[in-house]
């Protein structure tokens, strides 16, 4: 059972990092006008706003890394302190 505990850890950090993209991408929009900068090479974006949105989404993407493994680990604690009796 810890393996699928694990697994489901791994699709649900997948999902949420997918998700957080997708809020920064539209708060990023809202709050400066313009589409995030993605591309570091695109000359049209400012070097400050690429490196800005750089910043800004590795943060949020590392909260996202811990919040989704601190889960999976309190969730396999649980099951390894109560596991199922057949």
């Amino acid at each position: 059972m810890t393996v699928v505990i694990k697994m489901l850890g791994t699709v649900i950090g997948i999902g949420s990092g997918f998700v957080a993209t997708k809020v920064l991408d539209k708060v990023w929009e809202k709050g400066t006008g313009h589409k995030p900068p993605k591309d570091p090479t695109n000359l049209e974006a400012s070097l400050r706003d690429t490196l800005v949105f750089a910043l800004v989404a590795s943060g949020v993407g590392a909260v996202v890394q811990v919040f989704t493994q601190r889960y999976t680990q309190k969730a396999i604690a649980r099951f390894n302190n109560s596991p199922e009796k057949v």
